[in-house]
């Protein structure tokens, strides 16, 4: 077993409580409370949001990581983890994964962060926060350390959690011309039978993101598994084709 796939993420090491509680107050500040529950209801979300749009995150969850700095991968893990689980709006799992994301944390975005990410996608179970997770941080990891990483993602196709799943066949959205293709079709292939609706999606969306580098090879992939492939995958895999 590879410890990478199975490991707990496991931190020793307090977050950074200063930034955290900025975090939630920049927040708090900029929550506009009217359009709250229409941003809750759409994502279907079980924990209330402030109301912040993206934009208005990014812009002031930037000032706040610039005031508070984090001391080191060990801080930097701990902290992401603590911001993320133990969010009471929904806008403070999204700055979780925006700091995770932060150019100056990207010497921590190393093979060893996986149990991390894979806690992320398992606590977050939902598109908003995997989608983002899986395609620039578990992604960009497999690009940079692919004999190291590639074996946790072959694992993880046959994982009986959905997003973990998801996030395999999804990683590779920015890859183009340096996509692993066996490992594309290996994560295809397995779970193409699969009739949950965020699967048969995430395979379109990856054959028809691959397409802008390669239209003919998914013309001929999807042709050749013209019975096996859902109508959802199919539609969106050929959607520019």
């Amino acid at each position: 077993m590879n410890p990478l796939t199975t490991g707990a993420f496991v931190s020793t090491v307090r977050p950074n409580a200063a930034l955290i509680a900025a975090v939630r107050e920049a927040l708090r500040t900029a929550a506009d409370w009217t359009r709250a529950p229409a941003m809750q209801a759409y994502m279907k979300s079980d924990i209330p949001y402030y109301g912040v749009p993206m934009p208005e995150l990014r812009r002031v969850c930037r000032a706040v990581f610039a005031a508070h700095p984090l001391n080191g991968v060990a801080e930097f893990e701990s902290t992401v983890y603590a911001l993320f689980i133990d969010a009471d709006h929904r806008e403070e799992r999204y700055a979780a994964v925006f700091l995770a994301r932060q150019r100056t944390a990207t010497t921590f975005h190393t093979p060893a962060r996986l149990p991390l990410f894979r806690e992320l996608i398992v606590a977050g179970a939902w598109w908003d926060t995997v989608d983002e997770v899986a395609s620039h941080l578990v992604g960009p990891v497999l690009l940079t350390d692919p004999a190291d990483v590639r074996p946790v993602m072959v694992d993880w196709i046959g994982d009986e959690n959905l997003w973990i799943r998801r996030t395999v066949i999804i990683a590779q959205l920015q890859a183009k011309d340096r996509t692993d293709l066996d490992l594309l079709t290996a994560a295809i292939d397995a779970n193409a039978s699969d009739r949950d609706f965020f699967i048969r999606k995430a395979i379109g969306w990856s054959l028809r993101e691959y397409a802008k580098t390669d239209p003919g090879w998914v013309r001929a992939f999807v042709d050749a598994r013209e019975s096996t492939l859902s109508g959802l995958s199919k539609r969106e895999a050929r959607k520019h084709l």
